[in-house]
């Protein structure tokens, strides 16, 4: 029995370590760095809050551990639990609309023994369901499958609109419509959506809340509401700016230390790193998530089954997504939405998404190399 046991310990730890040594390293440091990056930033940016730094340690722990036990999963495996995840996801999305908990007007978290967020859990069991759908529809693939696997992504996109949550709905739809897209829509459609797309925005306009079209208007001039609406963006110009062409150094920056960046350490804490680095720090940050972003597309390449490819794209385009609507908005150039900086902000159920989707990339990339 005991010969047994070491046998079976001796091949388990084989293949532990072929598998670990088949992932896409190069994926792997780069997350490792800006996870790295973000911890160094939010300290500085939460000192005065040492509870926020101890739960985004517990954060990044579990993470970081759901990431390596994800890496581990076989793809096949990750496949057959997508639909139930779906199914669960939109159970949630229920539950939240009949007896969410209620924060300044918004519904959107759960009390299931701890506070989640259902929506956060959409953002990746979306585009596997959309992924699982066209793997098992790959040898009789007909233009109204298109039409079924937009519908699916409807579903949610609903349930998270009436929160109501627009941001998560806009990332939720782009992960999915990622997924249709690289599903092989034809471009023509494409096209026509989106000028059916433009051509709605006047109704879009008037479907939006209060809150929603002032965010929308301040992005436009945000002196228009300096110390109400517009203080948000006003004050990550300033922060960005003042931090000139190589920052003013860790733990230096005054809008920071100072109380005048709102959510400094979630939605805003791009303009804490652009105070304290500058523009250097932030080309090189800037750098990182394009090689993240560019590596799971590679991966997404290389990968050996249809589930796999849609699926690691869609994660890519996630990524990118996350980095370019938290960038934008601190910058400027998009309203003001919850949408966190990727291993970055803090945030608990954002980050273990994030940690799974990375899990799943490198599931995929040691499938590859078999």
């Amino acid at each position: 029995m005991t010969n047994k046991f070491s046998r079976l310990s001796a091949l388990s730890g084989r293949w532990l370590l072929s598998r670990i040594l088949r992932f896409d390293l190069m994926l792997l440091a780069i997350v490792m760095c800006l996870i790295t990056i973000g911890f160094i930033t939010l300290f500085s940016a939460g000192y005065s809050f040492p509870w926020r730094i101890e739960d985004q340690i517990r954060n990044l722990i579990v993470a970081a551990g759901a990431m390596f036990a994800t890496s581990l999963i076989p793809v096949k495996w990750i496949r057959r639990v997508a639909l139930p995840c779906f199914a669960v996801g939109c159970l949630l999305l229920l539950a939240t609309a009949v007896a969410g908990i209620t924060v300044k007007g918004a519904t959107r978290w759960l009390n299931v023994g701890i506070r989640i967020q259902p929506s956060e859990i959409m953002k990746l069991a979306v585009p596997m369901m959309l992924a699982w759908y066209y793997w098992k529809r790959s040898e009789s693939l007909a233009w109204w499958d298109h039409v079924v696997a937009f519908g699916l992504l409807l579903i949610p996109a609903i349930f998270i609109m009436r929160q109501p949550d627009l941001g998560t709905a806009i990332l939720v739809s782009i992960a999915g419509l990622s997924v249709i897209f690289f599903a092989g829509v034809s471009i023509k459609v494409v096209i026509a959506c989106v000028c059916l797309a433009l051509l709605s925005l006047p109704l879009c306009w008037t479907l939006l809340h209060d809150y929603q079209r002032e965010r929308i208007l301040t992005l436009l001039d945000p002196t228009l509401d300096p110390l109400g609406k517009g203080f948000h963006i006003l004050q990550a110009l300033i922060a960005i700016g003042s931090g000139g062409f190589t920052g003013k150094g860790w733990m230096e920056g005054t809008q920071a230390h100072l109380d005048f960046i709102p959510e400094r350490t979630s939605d805003f804490i791009f303009a804490v790193f652009g105070e304290e680095f500058g523009f250097v720090g932030a080309v090189l940050l800037l750098v990182m998530y394009l090689a993240l972003v560019a590596r799971s597309f590679f991966i997404a390449a290389w990968a050996p089954s249809r589930f796999s490819r849609l699926l690691a794209g869609a994660i890519g385009v996630i990524f990118f997504t996350y980095t370019f609507v938290n960038i934008g908005m601190v910058s400027g150039i998009l309203p003001v939405v919850g949408v966190p900086l990727p291993f970055m902000s803090y945030g608990g159920t954002a980050l273990l998404i994030l940690g799974i989707s990375t899990g799943i990339l490198l599931s995929i990339s040691a499938e590859s190399k078999d």
